[in-house]
């Protein structure tokens, strides 16, 4: 199973863990990290998502993000695919999708992951025949009740 997470995933163990949602979502997050190290589920990295994350104004994030998506990813979207991924952002962002966020999305469907991970409530409204697009939450249900793989 290939999985592609956004930016605002990586963050949320970095956000104010007094709301249940956000702890929650957080550890969510954290248990499908576990499951990309031991290697159940694969990672799919891009330069999207490394744009991104060289934003983040905290040095600490952007460094633990950075290294675990640089020993953990199984897959890397690199920017000699930038034409192809452009065209189905443009096609996604017609929808009323973020240009950010539509790229992740063209990035994870251009590798063929089988799920896109957001805790972003505009974009887990978004619905395409070509991924699922899951909370981390959502996910761990199905994984933990055996509809995976």
């Amino acid at each position: 199973m290939k999985v592609y997470l956004d930016n605002c995933c990586y963050n949320r163990p970095y956000d104010d863990q007094s709301q249940i949602r956000i702890s929650l979502e957080t550890q969510t997050k954290l248990y499908v990290q576990d499951l990309v190290k031991k290697n159940e589920i694969d990672l799919i990295n891009s330069y999207v998502l490394w744009f991104e994350n060289s934003q983040n104004p905290y040095e600490t994030k952007r460094k633990a993000i950075g290294e675990f998506l640089q020993k953990n990813s199984s897959e890397y979207i690199d920017t000699d695919k930038a034409d192809l991924i452009k065209d189905k952002a443009e096609e996604i962002m017609k929808t009323g999708i973020k240009m950010k966020d539509a790229y992740h999305v063209a990035c994870a469907i251009y590798s063929s992951c089988d799920c896109f991970f957001t805790t972003d409530d505009r974009l887990l409204k978004y619905s395409t025949d070509d991924i699922q697009i899951l909370n981390p939450i959502d996910f761990v249900r199905r994984w933990e009740s055996g509809l995976h793989g």
